[in-house]
C-alpha cells in the first residue's frame, strides 16, 4: 500500500460554503478520509446571549443561518415567548408564517443556485437564483428596512405591520415564482450532466440520518417524513395544507430535488396565509425588559433542519444559559462518512448537496 496524501481543503476554498477547513486523506484522487475542523468562525454567540438582555440578543440571531435571518430570530422569540408565557396575537403569528416561509424560499433558491455551481455549472443558475431572491428581499427591506440580517421578530410580535399593498406583491411572487420553478427544472432536474454528477453520489441511508441526527431536507431526503411544522405545529402551521417532500435514495441528487419540491410547497403555505390573514396590530405590546425563571426548550423547522433554544432563566434580566442547537452542525458530521471512497470533485458535490451554513456552526 502506497502513502496517502494529505489535501488541505479550505478555510479558503471556494466550495467550502463558509470558513471550513476539511483535512482530506488522499489515494489519488480518492477520499481515504476526511476530518472537518472548525473554530474560523466561532463568535461566543451562546456566552453574549447570556450577557445582554432577552430583547437585546435578538439581532444576534440573525448572524447564525445568515441566509435564514427571519427564521433565527422567530424560533429564539417563540422560545421566549415560550419561558416567559408572552401571548401573542394571531395577526403576529400569520405574519411570521408567511416571512418565514419567504425566507425558506429565498434560502433554498440560494442552496440550488450554489450546489448547481458547484458541480460545474458555472454562473447562470446562481443568477436565475438571485434574481428570485431579490424579489424577496425587496420585499423584506420594504418591511423592516434591511436586507440580510432582518432583526424584524420581537418578542410577542414583530417590529412592524407589513406596508399597505404588500399582500398583493407578495401573490405576484407566488405566480412568479411558480413559473420560475418550470425553468430550474427544465434547466438542472433531468439534465444529462447534472444527473451524472448527483445520482447516486455521497448516498446517506435512512438509518446513518438518524444516529448522525440530521435534520431538515437532508433527513427527508433520505426518506424520512419528519417535519416539525407538521410533527410539533408552532404559530398557525395546523391551519394550513401543505405536503412533506420526500427522497427515495437519499444521494446527492436527492437533496437537491426535496429543496425544490419545498419551495413549492412553502409557496402553498403563503398563499393560504395571505389569503385568511386576520385583522389587528402584530406589534407587541409588552415590556422590552423582561424577567423570568425556569427552563425551556423550543425547536422550529428552520431551512437547513432543526433549530433549537435551550434557555435557563433565574429571574435576571438575561437569561442564565443559552444553548443553541444547530441543524448544520450535525449535517456537516455525517459528511465524512459520506464522502469516504469517492473522487474529489464529487467530494465537492456532497458538501454542496449539505447545504451548510458555518455561522450556525461556529457560534
Amino acid at each position: 500500500m502506497g502513502e496517502f496524501l494529505t489535501v488541505n481543503m479550505g478555510p479558503q476554498h471556494p466550495s467550502t460554503h463558509g470558513v471550513l477547513y476539511l483535512e482530506l486523506q488522499m489515494d489519488g484522487e480518492i477520499v481515504v478520509d476526511c476530518k472537518p475542523h472548525l473554530g474560523y468562525l466561532h463568535r461566543s454567540m451562546e456566552k453574549i446571549a447570556e450577557n445582554r438582555t432577552y430583547t437585546q440578543f435578538i439581532p444576534f440571531t440573525d448572524r447564525l443561518d445568515y441566509l435564514a435571518s427571519m427564521n433565527n430570530n422567530l424560533c429564539y422569540c417563540l422560545a421566549v415567548e415560550k419561558l416567559l408565557n408572552i401571548a401573542v396575537g394571531e395577526r403576529a403569528q400569520y405574519l411570521r408564517v408567511i416571512i418565514a416561509e419567504l425566507n425558506r424560499v429565498v434560502s433554498h433558491l440560494v442552496a440550488i443556485g450554489t450546489f448547481a455551481q458547484d458541480l460545474g455549472a458555472y454562473a447562470t443558475p446562481l443568477f436565475y437564483a438571485f434574481r428570485d431572491r431579490e424579489k424577496v428581499v425587496e420585499l423584506f427591506d420594504s418591511i423592516c428596512g434591511s436586507r440580510l440580517t432582518y432583526n424584524y421578530m420581537r418578542i410577542g410580535g414583530v417590529s412592524a405591520d407589513i406596508p399597505a399593498g404588500t399582500d398583493g406583491l407578495i401573490k405576484d411572487f407566488i405566480a412568479y415564482e411558480r413559473r420560475m420553478l418550470k425553468e430550474y427544472t427544465e434547466l438542472l432536474t433531468y439534465n444529462v450532466i447534472f444527473l451524472a454528477r448527483s445520482k447516486k453520489i455521497g448516498v446517506l441511508s435512512k438509518e446513518k440520518a438518524l444516529n448522525y441526527s440530521v435534520t431538515g431536507p437532508i433527513l427527508r431526503a433520505s426518506g424520512v417524513k419528519w417535519d416539525i411544522r407538521k410533527e410539533e405545529p408552532y404559530l398557525v402551521y395546523n391551519k394550513f395544507d401543505f405536503d412533506v417532500p420526500v427522497g427515495a435514495h437519499g444521494d446527492s441528487w436527492d437533496r437537491f430535488k426535496v429543496k425544490l419540491e419545498e419551495i413549492e410547497q412553502s409557496l402553498r403555505i403563503i398563499e393560504q396565509a395571505i389569503g385568511s390573514i386576520p385583522e389587528g396590530n402584530p406589534v407587541s405590546k409588552v415590556n422590552r425588559v423582561f424577567r423570568g425563571t425556569g427552563e425551556t426548550y423550543l425547536r422550529t423547522e428552520n431551512p437547513r433542519g432543526e433549530l433549537g433554544f435551550y434557555l435557563v432563566a433565574e429571574g435576571g434580566f438575561n437569561p442564565y444559559r443559552c444553548k443553541i442547537r444547530s441543524p448544520s452542525f450535525s449535517n456537516l458530521s455525517v459528511l465524512p462518512e459520506l464522502i469516504k471512497g469517492l473522487n474529489i470533485s464529487d467530494a465537492v458535490c456532497v458538501l454542496g448537496s449539505l447545504d451548510i451554513v458555518m455561522g450556525e456552526i461556529d457560534r
